[in-house]
């Protein structure tokens, strides 16, 4: 069973990664976007972990539900309120048990994910975040590994799509070829969930 300190663990390990990879996020946004998306997650998850700490949620929807505000109040661009949507929906879709199981994690994951697509209207291929949530949602039943594994195939896969939604749409064809950022960035945050799980 999964309680607050592992979904506190969660959050603090995808901090971790996005201020190790904030350089490689920011050079992936350059080319086909604002060339702050490395900077803006790692102010956001900087954000994230200081309220952790300060008072720390007591049951694993309350830790999400508090991640996603300080997302959205920190964050610029669309990466605010895209990530702040995914981890609300899934904190409140996980209600306010104590523990909760994988099981029951994986289909409230899968409710912040749809929260996403419905609030960016991107779908699998459109070259976002969802190239790489969707595949580790869908992984999620085979365990945390399997879903990190998915989600980083995810992100690689956006290498030759033409982007049709969010801001590297606007460069159209120039787009191919890059992987995108947004999708490297959630496959950082279901890497972080199997490393919180010791995987």
């Amino acid at each position: 069973m999964l309680d607050a300190d592992f979904f506190r663990r969660w959050m603090t390990a995808t901090a971790a990664s996005v201020h190790r990879e904030a350089e490689r996020l920011t050079a992936l946004d350059s080319p086909i976007g604002d060339a702050d998306h490395g900077t803006n997650l790692q102010r956001g998850f900087t954000a994230v972990t200081a309220a952790l700490e300060k008072e720390p949620p007591t049951t694993p929807g309350a830790v999400l539900i508090l991640a996603g505000r300080r997302l959205i109040s920190t964050v610029g661009g669309a990466s605010g309120p895209l990530y702040g949507t995914l981890l609300r929906g899934t904190g409140k879709a996980l209600g306010e048990a104590d523990e909760v199981s994988e099981e029951e994690f994986a289909q409230a994951f899968r409710a912040g994910v749809d929260g996403v697509m419905k609030l960016g209207g991107a779908a699998p291929g459109d070259k976002t975040m969802i190239d790489a949530l969707v595949p580790a949602v869908d992984a999620l039943g085979d365990g945390f590994g399997t879903a990190r594994a998915a989600a980083e195939q995810g992100a690689v896969a956006t290498i030759p799509l033409r982007a049709r939604k969010g801001r590297a749409s606007y460069v159209g064809e120039r787009s191919i070829g890059h992987q995108d950022p947004g999708a490297t960035s959630s496959a950082l945050l279901v890497a972080a969930l199997a490393e919180a799980n010791g995987e």
